[in-house]
């Protein structure tokens, strides 16, 4: 999925039909990791813009314990906080989608498409307008609509029977293709990497704030206290939030 959908035009596919309405992707990124110097970090299946600076987030799901309402609403509130600068007015935040396309019914009401966002409940559920969205896509619905039939190409292990013809072309390059099996395990190795690089810069992180705090170092003197290399310190400083 990383691969199909590391492409805009297959990106405003999926986003087009499941929002139904077009658009068009300025920048897509997958397997995207978003930092939390406070707490958990995350990382987004897939991070979308379109050329209106909505933001989206997807994530395709095949267990339920992956699906929890608790789990949209924090990749929602890390994407808020990614997108606002410092000092930035809070009505520059753009409207966010975080869209979760799960393989079984999780919501259990047996639709196939749901919609959730805030409501006034003392003015007859009137819209709060925050302008955040969650959205979950029922998997188990295959039906002859536009919906249906992207959810069965998802699900389609063969590109020959996926109805969506660039999608196919999409999954055809990336499985019966030398070149796309090489790019396949290019993709992989980056991802494998990635995360083994994360780990450590989290690592790290951690220890840096845990020295500045216990020993009242500054955030410098904390990375020489670690040996971290000259070349990468203001790495670690534009993720603590400070200058270089």
């Amino acid at each position: 999925m990383s691969a199909v959908f590391d492409d805009k035009e297959c990106a405003e596919l999926l986003l087009s039909v499941i929002l139904e309405k077009q658009l068009v992707v300025s920048d897509i990124k997958t397997q995207y990791n978003i930092q939390n110097l406070q707490g958990r970090s995350a990382r987004l299946d897939i991070k979308a813009k379109d050329t209106n600076g909505n933001v989206y987030n997807c994530e395709v799901e095949n267990t339920s314990s992956r699906t929890i309402p608790e789990r949209a609403r924090y990749n929602g509130s890390l994407m808020d906080a990614s997108e606002l600068i410092k000092g930035e007015d809070w009505d520059k935040l753009p409207d966010t989608y975080v869209i979760m396309i799960t393989k079984n019914d999780v919501l259990g009401g047996n639709k196939p498409i749901y919609h959730i966002e805030r409501k006034i409940a003392e003015l007859d559920n009137k819209p709060f307008d925050d302008r955040s969205y969650i959205i979950y896509v029922n998997g188990k619905i295959q039906d002859n609509t536009e919906l249906g039939r992207l959810m069965h190409d998802f699900q389609c292990k063969k590109a020959e029977d996926m109805y969506n013809r660039k999608l196919a072309e999409r999954v055809g390059y990336f499985k019966n293709s030398e070149k796309g099996e090489s790019k396949m395990c290019e993709i992989m190795d980056r991802i494998t990497k990635k995360e083994r690089e994360e780990a450590t810069i989290e690592t790290k992180l951690q220890a840096i704030k845990d020295i500045m705090s216990n020993l009242d170092f500054s955030a410098k003197k904390a990375m020489e206290t670690l040996n971290i290399d000259e070349k990468e310190q203001d790495k670690y400083l534009g993720l603590l939030g400070l200058k270089a």
